[in-house]
């Protein structure tokens, strides 16, 4: 059992080596001359106006002023930590504040710095020289992780203990026998899970597979766990999913305490974010005089006895509001939220919790998971380990197991925790059914609402765009990404086509969305850049979203495109190797889906040849001879 923990710990310590090494080599290639947008860097930049945020933070606003290149493909995103850098005299010399990303668009990014001193700092290096931005390495992370892997061996508390084996040990789950009474609004499997939740002693897992109302199952297991017990922790591994859960949680009237980095938090939560309530407070006027009132004292140029006195009574009552005002804002909410990471923020230290509850769960490392099941005496999972896994950057640390998610390990070793949601609500059943027999033994099931659900009654909803005999071939951008130029020039001329066949007006009237996916940036890039100089689709472009599979994560649209790229004769296929990421994207369709592909490349890897073979039996199945054929239709 404490192998597998120290595996863990030693995999971290590769996987922050790797990207330190990374973030080193980003700085020796930074540009001392020439412009450079990357993934990870932009030289030069130059600051724009400053501002605060909602959390009253200072903002400032970073241009590229240079032109970014076709394939360029950036890492740079909301809630990214990144330092600026400037040459000067041929050195370049970085400013070592880390910063966040707030937001980005193309050639701007805003980025919160932590104060004016630091936004000063900044100011002055790029009043002596040229500055760019890159990304940083966020250490904090990485430490909390291998704190908790050391407490969780080190603790030795009986019922911790007991919870620690039943995770990664040999000891079994045990279940209460309690009535719960099922609710009509869920299906079976929901209740099912939901009553599993409640009679779980120390852990149940919430499997939901795309579009079987994982969200919704949770939000109820939640709100009945509230019956039981004072307060929850819910947890995800990142913001955004920490912000989706706590908004439905939110929605259906439950008081929620957002933990966490209020730049990171989204504006629909901020409200009920801790710095929020503690400024709405009632007696945080109160509190701002005081602080107020002890400035004031210590600007005085001579401090006496009388002054000091003074000093220690506000002090004094200053830290008896601080208290209050915490201890009732914690008092008054029934569920604490915050990312894994943010469960070990010094607010929440030495306070526990009955029941952790961890959404997308099999998207969080397992240092993570603990980091928040330490505070716990048992802990829910919910997600579905058949789609994307934690972002592991180093390759030989996630093929050695920082991949596999502890939802995972108690998956496999604990099979009577778990409830499969079986009933989709998102896919027309031709779209459901690859889906279900590869990644879940068959046993979904589409929902009527859906089953037979089309974009027209004229429409098919599979369709695969063969371009075998098309000799388009695949290029490799600078950052190893890749792109196909010519599929992604069919899959614009194909688009306009549908939109001619089922017609512009009926896709305006009926606001019909589509998703237009690769698993590569470098095309994702290149199809934003057609989608943006066409004329005939710009009706639609509020409609259209464009997006790497990770990027559609969570998401769905009632028309998926997507561009599989890859084009040679070997059968290489890469990062489409990942067979998870791939049921992602076919899993976001609800009505209809193009896959743009060779299937004799793709045919060559076993799982590509049976879904070859699946829209070649159950939707249209074109061959393209050329391109050129194709524009002259």
């Amino acid at each position: 059992m404490f192998e597998s923990l120290l595996k863990q710990s030693e995999l971290l310590r590769k996987e922050y080596e790797f990207e330190k090494a990374a973030y080193l080599e980003a700085v020796r290639r930074a540009p001392l001359n020439g412009e450079v947008a990357e993934g990870d860097c932009w030289y030069p930049i130059r600051l724009g106006n400053t501002s605060y945020n909602i959390a009253n933070q200072l903002v400032v606003d970073v241009f590229y002023d240079g032109a970014l290149p076709e394939e360029s493909s950036s890492d740079f995103e909301p809630g990214k930590i990144v330092n600026f850098f400037s040459i000067e005299n041929g050195q370049m010399r970085v400013l070592n504040y880390n910063c966040v990303v707030s937001s980005i668009r193309e050639y701007r990014m805003e980025v919160s710095v932590n104060n004016m001193p630091t936004m000063m700092a900044l100011q002055n290096l790029a009043s002596r020289g040229s500055i760019g931005v890159l990304l940083g390495i966020d250490d904090y992370t990485y430490q909390v992780m291998q704190s908790s892997l050391r407490q969780v061996k080190e603790r030795n508390d009986e019922d911790f203990v007991h919870l620690r084996s039943v995770l990664i040990g040999e000891a079994q789950p045990s279940f209460r026998d309690l009535r719960h009474t099922s609710m009509p609004w869920l299906n079976a499997s929901q209740n099912a899970a939901v009553a599993k939740v409640l009679n779980a002693r120390e852990t149940a897992i919430v499997h939901g597979p795309p579009g079987t109302g994982k969200t919704t199952t949770l939000v109820e297991a939640i709100s009945e766990t509230l019956k039981r017990e004072l307060q929850v922790l819910v947890c995800a591994p990142s913001n955004a999913a920490v912000d989706w859960i706590s908004e439905q949680l939110f929605r259906r009237g439950i008081p929620v305490l957002r933990i966490g980095n209020p730049l990171r938090i989204n504006d629909v939560m901020m409200q009920c974010s801790y710095e929020y309530r503690y400024a709405n407070h009632p007696d945080y006027l109160e509190l701002f005089g005081v602080r107020s009132a002890i400035r004031e004292i210590k600007s005085h140029p001579r401090l006496g006895e009388k002054e000091h006195n003074q000093i220690r009574k506000l002090q004094h009552r200053e830290m008896e509001l601080e208290v209050k005002i915490r201890e009732e804002l914690f008092a008054n909410s029934g569920v604490i939220a915050c990312t894994l990471i943010g469960s070990a923020n010094r607010l929440l230290e030495r306070r526990h919790f009955g029941t952790v509850f961890i959404d997308e769960a099999a998207q969080a490392l397992e240092a993570a998971c603990w980091t928040a099941i330490l505070k716990a005496d048992r802990v829910v999972f919910a997600g579905d380990h058949q789609q994307l896994p934690p972002t592991v950057k180093c390759k030989e640390a996630g093929h050695e197991g920082l991949e596999r998610t502890l939802m995972q390990k108690v998956v496999k070793s604990k099979p009577s925790c778990v409830t499969l949601l079986d009933v989709q609500y998102r896919m027309n059943q031709d779209i459901m059914e690859f889906s279900s027999r590869h990644f879940y033994h068959g046993k979904l099931k589409a929902d009527p609402s859906v089953a037979e659900r089309l974009v027209s009654p004229i429409d098919k909803p599979l369709m695969w765009i063969d371009t075998s005999l098309c000799d388009f071939g695949e290029q490799q951008s600078r950052s190893l990404s890749r792109s196909n130029h010519e599929e992604a020039k069919l899959l614009m001329k194909t688009l306009m086509d549908y939109v001619k066949l089922i017609g512009m007006e009926h896709l305006l009237r009926e606001q019909t969305d589509f998703g237009i996916i690769s698993p590569y940036k470098a095309q994702v890039r290149l199809l934003r850049k057609y989608l943006r100089n066409n004329k005939m689709l710009k009706p639609l472009r509020h409609q259209i979203s464009v997006n790497t599979v990770d990027g559609f994560q969570g998401q769905e649209r009632d028309v998926i495109l997507i561009s599989m790229v890859r084009d040679n004769e070997s059968g290489n296929i890469g990062f489409l190797n990942d067979l998870r990421r791939m049921n992602v994207a076919i899993t976001r369709a609800r009505m209809k889906l193009i896959i743009f592909g060779n299937a004799e490349t793709l045919s060559k890897t076993k799982f590509y040849e049976k879904l070859v073979a699946y829209f070649e039996d159950r939707g249209d199945f074109v061959k393209v001879n050329s391109f050129q054929e194709t524009l002259d239709k």
